[in-house]
């Protein structure tokens, strides 16, 4: 039964690749529809007024079009975007039911969860603010999140190892994912920011970022995101110093997992402080957040994976 469900898990995470994938098409069709698009002009009408020589005097004033629903292809992909979390979600459960514990115990199934809180992360955003200009982005980070997973860090259903035996599995990990979650969306939008500022400062840019935010209001969403992800991130830190001392009778030593999420920590912490008391506005602040999500790739691709330490167990 355990195999059964773990290849339907699988079976699920594939099917849903392929849902994500036919979405990051279409929201690169839509991109490629939006550099083509033209603002359209208002429509100009006549008002004829009384002039005090007893004549007429005929004005011309334009009206601004009423504004155009969203773009269709884009509607579409988000669409595909719902479907294809769902298939994810499923894929997560059933691991989850075939080893009998939450399935986030090694780096394949830290891959699926934390993607998949990415997927529902941007999914719940839009009740806040309209973010599916960062579909093409969102989706293929998922994508090449899931495929390095499946193909390089797939493990088969094995026994809990005893050191992460404790409900701070759960809390430590899930908060983790959340943060990077959050992490993930504010480097979209910092890159974002950028592309926008290059515009806005009249050099040669792309034409699908006309219908894009303007860079103040970029910045104002990538500082929210990263502050919201910062928030979750201690969190994160004071669970795991908990969680350490639960298990090895310490609150922090110097493993190499534990130094980089405090270094994660460290570099959103003086991005958050530069921006408030510093005056750090614009590319700079821009730039500090996607080394700050560089910092977690780095955690989670290297750190994880190829670097010995009481952390090991979350490559196997």
């Amino acid at each position: 039964m355990t195999l059964i469900l773990d290849e339907y898990s699988l079976l699920t995470v594939y099917t849903a690749m392929a849902v994500y994938t036919l979405a990051f098409v279409v929201f690169a069709i839509d991109v490629a529809k939006r550099s083509a698009r033209v603002p359209a002009a208002g429509t100009v009408s006549e008002v004829r007024q009384a002039s005090a020589d007893g004549g007429t005097t005929t004005l011309q004033t334009t009206e601004a079009e009423p504004q155009k629903p969203r773009y269709k292809f884009e509607r579409i992909a988000f669409s595909l975007v719902v479907l294809g979390w769902g298939m994810h979600t499923t894929g997560v459960v059933l691991r989850g039911l075939a080893q009998g514990f939450v399935p986030w115990a090694n780096m394949y199934e830290f891959s699926l969860i934390s993607s998949a809180i990415v997927i529902a992360t941007f999914i719940v955003m839009q009740l806040w603010h309209d973010l599916r200009f960062l579909g093409v982005y969102i989706t293929g980070f998922t994508l090449v999140t899931l495929g390095v997973a499946t193909v390089n860090l797939y493990v088969p259903v094995k026994p809990l190892p005893p050191v992460l035996d404790s409900y701070w599995l759960i809390i430590h990990v899930f908060v983790a994912s959340l943060g990077t979650a959050l992490f993930a969306l504010s480097a979209g939008l910092a890159i974002v920011q950028l592309l926008q500022a290059r515009r806005e400062a009249g050099k040669k840019s792309l034409g699908f970022l006309k219908t894009f935010p303007d860079v103040e209001k970029l910045e104002n969403l990538t500082y929210l995101t990263a502050v919201i992800g910062f928030v979750f991130w201690t969190f994160t830190l004071i669970a795991g110093s908990i969680w350490a001392e639960r298990s090895w009778g310490r609150y922090w030593g110097w493993d190499t997992k534990e130094v980089w999420t405090f270094i994660i920590w460290i570099i959103y912490a003086g991005y958050i402080h530069a921006r408030a008391t510093r005056g750090w506005r614009g590319t700079r602040s821009a730039w500090l957040a996607i080394i700050g999500f560089a910092a977690v790739l780095f955690n989670y691709g290297i750190v994880n994976v190829f670097i010995p330490g009481l952390h090991s167990y979350s490559g196997l």
